[in-house]
């Protein structure tokens, strides 16, 4: 079966200022200054038309409660103020990075708003602008065509949900971002991983791009052959892609299997579009179900509807640990607000009885080959619940219906909203063209940073490092500060790079933020190893206890931590008390014995010693006691 993938990378520009303020940008975790309400409303495009996205999230009835900060938010972000002209150094970076994935740059930029209704803009859509078109990047000998590089305004970020309230904060709204999109010419789970890596490392290559959780989202946009179009949207861990590709078309094979074997069973439109909502609520007056129990007797109902022909599909798994029943759990979820809902694939249980699944199949008279879908709540939200799970069964019979999903942490993916239609672009009329000149495009140029090939080079021949050392840190975030670190101390590079690659990763996997790691935070903590403050064991309690005690200094955590080197007199005194009691090894093995002796120190004066001094003691000491003629 054919599977096309196209991806799009967004990725946060480290620029001095937003894209179209003059705000500063930096993320705040303290309390805002002060909040305001909105709800947003779509509208009708020139032709008429209503974008189904943004319809489908004015239908949650939501409202949005906006947190600002004067320091990272002005009348701009607020949508109070027109916005400023775009911001030329956001350009130049984009432009950068056209001219390395080897794209065409537009001749002038022009803005575009795209609707965008959630609340995480507060004007309604974001502005986006086209930079460059017609670039391609060579990856394991196969072209990959770059279809498009824009830049756009980050969305606000998402704090919260309380009932009906949504919380944005409005710090990030406005960072710049790059949108890098490929052509949907993608065959594989791990050749998507490929094509964002290298593509990442372009971006990395310019020094200009930020760091940390959040800095960079990869759509997927992913089709199998016979099925529609899914966009899995904002995958945050690069190393999630292939993971998510994988997922995706295991999840669309299995819905066109169900297609084939509904139209197998001979299951038509009209099976599903005549079918009545029935309510069930007297057959379950005295249930022992506690979900329906407490619905019915807080006034609810229990609506159901039968899926003639689709009986068995719905316990059928489409990917692990969704079941094709989830899709249309999912689906009454969103558009009905309900908890959930019953099917009789997995009937009886949950409190429900044989004896009352047969009585809701003789009301129905639905056969074995059917299925029923119950819901329990208010009326109007399980009859919405169960319009939206008919309007599922009817995309079933088509197989993959076209739709926009969110990665789960194991790589599946879930629900979020229909796929936007055309309506949803039109001109921004509030900011002026810019025109690419001559002298940008030739400034651009003569600034352009070294290929990532000669980049991985260059760390091999200067750093000494192994190659797999040298990818591991262009496929970090870290090299432009491993750079930082290396012009600065006198550290060994293998250290620095582990350290930012495996040690970072493992606290990440432990739950540790190690986003709010400055350069500065980590330049300094190499700068202590550097001067003998503290040894290489102690980096990963240190970065650790940084990252658990915001705005704190390395010093801080050193005194916190209790850690203190021991001085060379300290050391001398517990090398000559060792060397009392190991004498007769000493005696016996004269210097073969050093190793001995620094395994059973080392056990006891782990991070508080310099291993190589300690080393350095103990030679000295042995040679001084046996003249080192056994050696």
């Amino acid at each position: 079966m054919k599977v096309k993938v196209g991806l799009e990378l967004h990725q946060q520009l480290a620029t001095t200022y937003k894209l179209f303020c003059g705000c500063q940008i930096s993320l705040s975790s303290a309390e805002p200054e002060y909040k305001f309400i909105r709800r947003l409303r779509p509208t009708q495009s020139e032709l008429g038309e209503v974008d189904p996205a943004a319809l489908f999230e004015f239908k949650k009835g939501r409202y949005i409660v906006y947190e600002v900060d004067d320091s990272s938010s002005c009348l701009v972000e607020m949508d109070e103020e027109p916005p400023h002209p775009i911001n030329g150094e956001a350009v130049e970076v984009a432009l950068t990075v056209a001219l390395l994935l080897n794209a065409s740059p537009v001749d002038e930029v022009h803005v575009m708003r795209k609707i965008v209704i959630d609340g995480s803009n507060t004007a309604g859509f974001q502005r986006t602008a086209l930079i460059a078109t017609g670039g391609y990047i060579d990856v394991e000998n196969k072209r990959i065509p770059i279809q498009s590089i824009c830049v756009e305004e980050d969305a606000a970020r998402l704090i919260k949900q309380e009932g009906e309230a949504i919380y944005y904060r409005l710090d990030r709204l406005g960072i710049p971002l790059i949108e890098i999109a490929t052509a949907p010419i993608i065959e594989s789970p791990r050749e998507a991983l490929t094509v964002a890596s290298s593509i990442g490392r372009i971006l990395r290559t310019t020094g200009r791009v930020r760091r940390g959780l959040g800095s960079i989202r990869q759509d997927v946009n992913i089709s199998t052959e016979g099925g529609g179009l899914i966009e899995v949207k904002g995958v945050q861990r690069l190393d999630l892609i292939e993971k998510v590709v994988e997922y995706e078309i295991m999840r669309q094979k299995n819905l066109l299997a169900i297609r084939d074997e509904l139209d197998a069973r001979g299951c038509k439109p009209t099976d599903i579009i005549n079918e009545p909502i029935i309510d069930f609520t007297e057959i379950f007056r005295n249930t022992s179900s506690h979900i329906i129990r407490n619905a019915v007797k807080s006034g609810g109902k229990v609506l159901g509807v039968v899926l003639k022909k689709f009986g068995g599909l719905l316990a059928r798994e489409l990917e692990p640990g969704l079941r094709f029943g989830g899709e249309f759990a999912t689906r009454a979820s969103f558009w009905g607000g309900v908890g959930g809902i019953f099917h009789t694939d997995e009937l009886p249980g949950y409190g429900i009885t044989a004896e009352e699944v047969a009585k809701v199949k003789s009301l129905t008279g639905a056969s074995e080959l059917d299925a029923i879908i119950l819901v329990a709540d208010e009326y109007s939200k399980a009859e919405a619940a169960l319009k939206a799970i008919l309007e599922r069964a009817l995309e079933a019979l088509k197989g993959v219906p076209d739709e926009t999903r969110g990665p789960n942490p194991d790589g599946t993916t879930r629900y979020m909203r229909p796929r936007p239609g055309a309506a949803r672009m039109y001109p921004e009329t509030d900011i002026p063209p810019l025109r690419i000149t001559e002298d940008i495009f030739l400034k651009v140029k003569h600034n352009l940073p070294e290929h990532p090939s000669i980049m991985l080079k260059n760390l091999v021949d200067v750093y000494g490092l192994n190659r797999k050392l040298a990818e591991q840190l262009m496929d970090s975030e870290y090299l432009n500060v491993f750079k930082l670190i290396m012009s600065e101390v006198k550290v060994p590079a293998k250290f620095v790079v582990a350290t930012l690659t495996e040690t970072l990763k493992n606290l990440e996997r432990e739950g540790v933020d190690v986003s709010i790691l400055t350069d500065s935070t980590l330049i300094d903590v190499f700068k202590y190893v550097d001067k003998g403050f503290m040894v290489k064991e102690n980096v990963p309690e240190v970065l650790k206890w940084l990252c658990l005690n915001v705005n704190m200094s390395v010093k801080d955590a050193l005194e916190a931590l209790n850690i203190q080197l021991l001085t060379r007199e300290e050391l001398e005194k517990i090398v000559d008390d060792a060397l009392v009691v190991k004498s007769d090894l000493v005696n016996r093995m004269g210097l073969k014995a050093l190793d001995s002796i620094m395994g059973f120190l080392m056990g006891k004066l782990r991070g508080r010693v310099d291993p190589q001094l300690l080393m350095e003691i103990i030679r000295r000491r042995i040679v001084e006691k046996v003249g080192g003629g056994r050696s």
